[in-house]
């Protein structure tokens, strides 16, 4: 991109490619130590010092001067009690707060934030860079309320600042009853910064979602998506991201989950320090994972995963959990099902299931590791990203396929899961090798070739026959649940938009709304 500096890091490619990620992070920190003594003279100012805290400290600007941006929403591990704000300053500040109240005019005391700064230094790099990332915690909040919020830090508090200062509001999931009014959520994956990720976002707001998944590749700064040190990187590209997503972001959770674009490993061992001080999840999921975690809204429970841990096309981050992520997501699924309030199960994440496009198609791993999960417990709809298309699967159950068109409706409970890609998102689309698909207009079709990642990066071909609608432009998922009491029938209609606004796809989910004594409801469980 004309006029922006993409550094590029510093290991050659042969050796990378032999390294995993932990690898590539102690060598590039050595290598880093290593170059630091040819630069003596600026030692007594290195990033930590207490030289280099001085001169920040003397060249800050005053608080006033420092506006916050990049406003979003995250909710906690119990969303009708909880929400994390998060916004990040363009330079260091004390004392940062967000207040909170029923009203723009009375909003309540200032509740203490976090700053996480995360320091960015690469070798072709002349200056380094500081960003400053800032996060608060809202508590003991009630299901089903709006609240009106602003964020400040000394010497900048908006209800002082009435002229610049800017209020948003948010509303907390609804209490845990059988019934619940319907409502919207939203999803895509591979945004990126561009015009078309601010068109789909200017159609999604028009759903009115009550929070929309992100499917993971969020900004592109890392725009290589490897997860190597030799991958081109624009930490700066964050920045843009942040702002140009916060009309939405700063009223709707916006809930996201890691893709491989967002391996950046120069920040940590498993590539994901400086997600870690982007973003705030629920803290439900396995510990030694990044962006997994699950939450309860309406009749719907909703998971979220990391693919990198089990993909086999791509090998940064293959197995870091351990197996940790797949014994968790068995244990929650069945959790899920066991909530009497609890009718449909969404689960998504990056790497596909099933998809047929040129560039990624299927990835073998998430079918050997987690397809067998969702069967089991029923999972009626699985969301993914990494192929730049909209794609939808017939009704699959242990890979047989329930023929699905466009406008039908699918009991999962006999029919099977629904699979989509929804990776239209914002950044360059991708196109499937067939001649009956084609950028504009979706398409149904029977039978086609494609392939499927296997061990040791090979593509196995495959005849697929469960490939139902494709479309080649920019879109998003909007989905409409709409609430029963016991007994009845429940449904989740999913509609695929383009950013336009025109409707490409729908289908609708339908089940008996579930009841019985399995568990006692309560809003304080997650």
């Amino acid at each position: 991109m004309p006029g922006i500096d993409i550094p590029r890091m510093g290991l050659p490619d042969r050796l990378a490619a032999r390294l995993s990620i932990p690898e590539q992070h102690e060598l590039l920190l050595s290598r880093r130590t290593l170059m630091a003594g040819a630069a003596a003279a600026a030692a007594s100012v290195a990033v930590g010092s207490p030289a280099a805290a001085f001169w920040r400290q003397a060249s800050a600007p005053p608080g006033r001067m420092v506006v916050p941006f990049g406003r979003h929403l995250a909710w906690g591990a119990n969303p009708r009690t909880r929400m994390s704000v998060g916004w990040q300053v363009p330079a260091r500040v004390t004392h940062p707060f967000v207040r909170v109240g029923d009203s723009p005019a009375n909003l309540g005391p200032k509740v203490d934030a976090e700053i996480r700064a995360l320091h960015t230094e690469l070798d072709d790099v002349i200056a380094p860079l500081d960003q400053y990332y800032v996060h608060a915690a809202l508590d003991d909040l009630l299901p089903g309320t709006t609240y009106y919020y602003a964020v400040g830090h000394h010497g900048y508090d908006p209800t002082d600042l009435p002229d610049f200062g800017r209020i948003d509001s948010f509303t907390t999931a609804p209490s845990r009853r059988r019934v619940a009014d319907p409502f919207t959520f939203t999803a895509f994956g591979d945004q990126g910064v561009s015009s078309h990720a601010l068109a789909n976002d200017g159609m999604l707001i028009a759903q009115r979602p009550a929070f929309h998944l992100h499917a993971g590749d969020l900004c592109y700064a890392d725009a290589s998506g490897k997860g190597l040190k030799t991958d081109y990187y624009n930490p700066r590209t964050w920045n843009q991201f942040l702002a140009q997503n916060e009309p939405v972001a700063a009223e709707v959770p916006w809930m996201a989950c890691m893709g491989n674009h967002d391996m950046e490993a120069l920040y940590s061992h498993d590539g994901y320090g400086g997600q870690r001080a982007r973003w705030d999840f629920p803290d439900n999921g396995p510990a030694k994972a990044a962006g997994v975690y699950s939450f309860l809204y309406g009749n719907v429970g909703v998971v979220a995963l990391d693919a990198n841990d089990v993909c086999l096309e791509l090998a940064g981050n293959r197995g870091y959990t351990g197996g940790a992520q797949t014994a968790w997501l068995d244990e929650r699924l069945k959790y899920l099902r066991e909530q009497p309030d609890v009718d449909f199960v969404v689960v998504f994440f990056h790497h596909c299931a099933y998809s047929t496009t040129t560039a990624h198609a299927s990835d073998g791993g998430v079918r050997r590791k987690w397809v067998p999960l969702f069967d089991k417990y029923q999972v009626d709809l699985v969301i993914n990203g990494h192929n730049h298309v909209y794609e939808r699967a017939d009704a699959l159950r242990g890979g047989v396929a329930r023929k699905t068109p466009i406008g039908d409706t699918v009991h999962p409970d006999r029919d099977g899961t629904i699979y989509v890609t929804a990776g239209g998102g914002g950044r360059g689309l991708y196109g499937f090798d067939t001649p009956d698909s084609y950028a504009g207009h979706p398409h149904e079709v029977d039978e086609i070739k494609s392939y499927v990642w296997a061990d040791g990066r090979e593509r196995v071909p495959e005849k697929v026959g469960w490939s139902r609608v494709r479309f080649t432009g920019y879109s998003f998922v909007a989905v409409d649940v709409e609430p029963a009491d016991e007994g009845h029938t429940t449904t989740m209609t999913l509609r695929a938009l383009t950013e336009d606004g025109d409707e490409i796809d729908r289908v609708v989910l339908a089940r008996k709304a579930a009841g019985g004594e399995r568990q006692a409801l309560n809003d304080q469980a997650a």
